[in-house]
């Protein structure tokens, strides 16, 4: 199993704001069927090291994860999400 995990910190911070691309990232679910798992949350703490949103997916593969990665619905969705955060980072592993 892959899990995929996406932070993110949006440009604008509002509730508003975080909420919409909390909805645009799970639009995702049921769309992509190599995506086994889709978790979207949204920070409770609000400190300054805080990322504001949090995406967690998993795929049978790392071949699952590129066939994701090149969905168009994923492609649109990361389309959406370039143009609000401020930055993201990463992580991918492998587990059982």
């Amino acid at each position: 199993m892959i899990t995929h995990i996406v932070l993110f910190k949006l440009k604008d911070r509002s509730r508003g704001s975080v909420e919409k691309a909390k909805d645009v990232l799970l639009g995702m679910k049921g769309s992509i069927p190599q995506l086994r798992h889709l978790e979207v949350g949204s920070d409770v703490l609000h400190s300054q090291r805080s990322f504001d949103i949090a995406l967690v997916t998993k795929f049978d593969s790392l071949e699952d994860l590129d066939a994701y990665q090149k969905h168009p619905v994923h492609v649109e969705v990361a389309k959406y999400m370039t143009s609000v955060r401020k930055y993201s980072v990463s992580v991918d592993y492998e587990s059982e």
